[in-house]
């Protein structure tokens, strides 16, 4: 039987890259994604291409009773190995003080209610041999000042989950891990309002430059894969040495 995963934000970034990674690898996908479908289709197609199952499905993670969609149609594909839970949103660069409640509250909900929701479904459908990965931050640890101190508290938020929720299940044989990437050349920046902020903090990267979401990927397809059956509880950083 091939490996079934869910990937949520899976049509764009880091979660077009490790859907790509993963069917390579072998694994049958769903492709969780909010509204562009032409891009999640393009996954789809890809997945395809490289002869594996996959399907498209629109779903909001931070609607609670949206969640369930991933999952009904990831039992349509056989019984449920992975979930990545990547789906993840910022607001506006900028000071602290001029944060608003209304984007906390989104923050909040797709990074942190939406992991939480989804890890609970995959909690209960999944067997021993499951895995977990949950999709982090460098700025967990950072703090972002200036920039966006309550999504570094929320992805600090993740580690815990990821630390907890490893050892809850690990009795069922289920592990949980987590990838915290820096900064990544994706379009996070452009809806956060700098564009080419992958270019102008390269300088702040010991490695010197950005990362690329196939470099993402691979972290989170070894941690789904066999190679790392021991590890579980760990939060993997993968941010050119910040």
């Amino acid at each position: 039987m091939s490996p079934v995963t869910i990937v949520t934000g899976g049509g764009r970034g880091i979660g077009a890259a490790t859907a790509r990674r993963l069917a390579h690898d072998g694994h049958d996908i769903v492709v969780g994604y909010r509204r562009d479908h032409d891009a999640a289709a393009r996954v789809v197609a890809d997945i395809r291409a490289a002869g594996r199952r996959a399907t498209a499905v629109a779903a909001d993670t931070a609607d609670p009773d949206q969640i369930p969609r991933l999952f009904d149609a990831a039992a349509d594909l056989g019984a449920l190995t992975g979930l990545v839970n990547n789906a993840g949103v910022t607001s506006s660069i900028g000071p602290f003080t001029d944060l608003r409640v209304e984007d906390l509250r989104r923050v909040i909900d797709v990074n942190l209610v939406g992991y939480v929701v989804a890890a609970q479904h995959a909690a209960r459908r999944m067997g021993a041999g499951g895995a977990i990965v949950n999709v982090s931050s460098a700025a967990a640890t950072l703090g972002s000042p200036g920039e966006y101190v309550h999504y570094a508290a929320v992805k600090a938020a993740t580690d815990t989950l990821t630390v907890g929720l490893a050892k809850e299940l690990a009795p069922r044989g289920i592990r949980v891990n987590a990838v915290a990437p820096g900064i990544v050349r994706t379009d996070l920046h452009a809806l956060s309002g700098v564009p080419d902020r992958p270019d102008t903090a390269a300088g702040r990267v010991p490695l010197g430059r950005a990362g690329e979401p196939d470099e993402i990927a691979g972290a989170i397809a070894w941690l789904l894969g066999p190679d790392a059956s021991y590890t579980t509880g760990a939060v993997l950083r993968v941010s050119g040495g910040l």
